[in-house]
């Protein structure tokens, strides 16, 4: 009878353990606590740093109006000859962001586009180029080197290049392939630089749903998200092949243990 109490004790202690651990596991838990709130959360749009990297077009209806404003990579003379009879577009440069937020631009000369978006560094560029053209211009600026990085407990880490500027922590780590169950969601490290060459780490809660009202919720070019592993990954690095034999055999003896008790019974 005893020992029937005893296994009813760690069966007890090891449901209440799994209880434990499933609140750690679901992200965005509590959702009405946001949705009670009824913030309206303004659009996030990103905005330029030091060394990104920037593609710049200016079109009008006059393409030779426009044709200065758009710096092109110089062909190699071998190459041209090459390609003589085939008509290609132009490769265009692109634009190294200086530490002083900086670029220079063709004509305008240096341009402060440090701490803007990419709208408001369209409309700086449309209205300096004003004087030079007879039409208000169409400018196009993109990011071509926004990227992040995720790292840990995760099923592909890697660095990856986001297209449209706009990422958020969930979006990274399912590019990532979700985290493991070993991943601890509630201590997830954002590692950040910023522009004045400031670095911080910042701890995330995912299993918040308010981490969606964080300023840390959308990511930066360059962001680097780590999951941290949890104890039990720790545990089993450490453990070697004797110590899984006996925990093995322990599981057989317990079972048999209860089986004994129920047919005794």
């Amino acid at each position: 009878m005893k020992l029937k109490q005893t296994l009813f004790a760690f069966a007890i202690m090891a449901l209440l353990a799994g209880c434990t651990s499933y609140k750690s596991v679901p992200y965005l838990q509590n959702p009405e606590i946001v949705n009670e709130l009824g913030t309206e959360i303004p659009l996030y749009d990103a905005k330029i740093m030091p060394k990104d990297l920037l593609s710049i077009t200016v079109n009008t209806t006059d393409p030779q109006a426009a044709a200065p404003f758009n710096l092109t990579v110089q062909t190699p003379l071998n190459a041209a000859l090459t390609n003589i009879n085939t008509t290609t577009q132009p490769t265009l440069q692109q634009y190294l962001v200086s530490n002083q937020g900086e670029i220079d631009f063709p004509v305008l000369g240096r341009l402060k586009v440090g701490g803007l978006t990419k709208n408001e560094a369209e409309n700086m560029i449309r209205e300096r180029l004003k004087p030079y053209l007879k039409e208000a211009p169409i400018v196009t600026v993109r990011m071509a080197n926004y990227k992040i990085s995720v790292l840990g407990e995760v099923a592909r880490p890697g660095s990856f290049t986001v297209s449209n500027e706009k990422v958020n922590v969930l979006e990274a780590l399912a590019m990532a392939g979700d985290m493991t169950v070993y991943g601890v969601r509630t201590n997830v490290k954002l590692i950040r630089e910023e522009p004045n060459g400031k670095r911080e780490i910042v701890e995330l809660d995912l299993t918040k749903s308010d981490i969606v009202l964080s300023p840390y919720f959308y990511l930066r070019q360059n962001d680097v998200i780590y999951v941290t592993p949890n104890k039990t990954k720790a545990k089993n690095s450490d453990i070697g092949n004797t110590t899984t034999t006996v925990i093995s055999a322990t599981s057989i003896l317990v079972s048999i243990a209860s089986l004994l008790v129920n047919i005794l019974n």
